[in-house]
């Protein structure tokens, strides 16, 4: 995919940009790796998954509900509601893609995760005219996904030579990356009151068979915050 001139210094800043999630989102893909491997999940399925799907938290969960025996249906399901915060990311970048052409927006789309969309979304708030966007966020969504594949390369290998690498808490950097990624776009009331809803309700159904808690969290989640939303706008006409 070519880049003209002139929109190589936002691919870059797309690329600087987005370093630091790529640093926390690293440990995650070599877990990933090595748990599939630990599950006994072959390599050519696990390489697959990062290659095609390219979800992080998705794969995860796939892969933890492989390992449990689950029912197909059941993980399609999950994996598809984990997934649905894609449809909001890509609805509020939108306005970006107005002069997009529909062969470029179908690999953006595979390139939209949680740390790409963070950034991004950043810049489209910082300069609304959309100069470089498209560079800029093909930077970090090919940055991301490079590194994700590869790692979950390392994470295979070191997981087949390296016993119950798995669980040595490597995962955390991806918890606090999601902080980092969450709080700081949190700025309207509905923001912070889906945000609460799902950590609390994550919290109280964290021991739900098949995470069907995460499914709950979720649905509870993202009713509250279009509950507070729909209030807010309520409101502001008599402000």
């Amino acid at each position: 995919m070519k880049l003209a001139k002139s929109n190589h210094k936002p691919f870059l800043l797309g690329v600087r940009d987005t370093l630091p999630l790529v640093i926390a989102a690293t440990p995650f893909a070599i877990v990933f790796g090595a748990l599939a491997v630990s599950n006994g999940v072959s390599e050519w399925f696990i390489m697959s998954m990062s290659l095609f799907v390219f979800a992080g938290a998705s794969q995860f969960i796939a892969i933890a509900l492989l390992a449990t025996a689950t029912a197909f249906p059941i993980i399609l399901l999950t994996v598809f509601i984990v997934n649905l915060r894609h449809m909001l990311y890509s609805a509020s970048l939108m306005p970006q893609m107005t002069k997009v052409s529909q062969w470029l927006r179908a690999p953006m789309a595979f390139f939209l995760t949680d740390e790409t969309y963070a950034v991004a979304s950043n810049r489209a708030f910082q300069q609304p005219d959309k100069s470089g966007f498209i560079a800029y966020y093909l930077g970090s969504g090919i940055y991301m996904y490079s590194n994700w594949v590869f790692f979950t390369w390392v994470g295979m290998t070191l997981g087949k030579s390296i016993p119950d690498i798995s669980s040595w808490g490597l995962d955390i950097a991806m918890i606090v990356a999601f902080i980092g990624i969450v709080v700081p776009i949190l700025r309207k009331r509905a923001d912070w009151a889906c945000a609460l809803s799902a950590g609390v309700g994550a919290v109280l159904t964290y021991d739900w068979p098949h995470q069907t808690g995460l499914l709950f969290s979720s649905f509870i989640a993202i009713s509250v915050g279009l509950l507070i939303s729909f209030i807010d706008k309520k409101e502001k006409p008599n402000d």
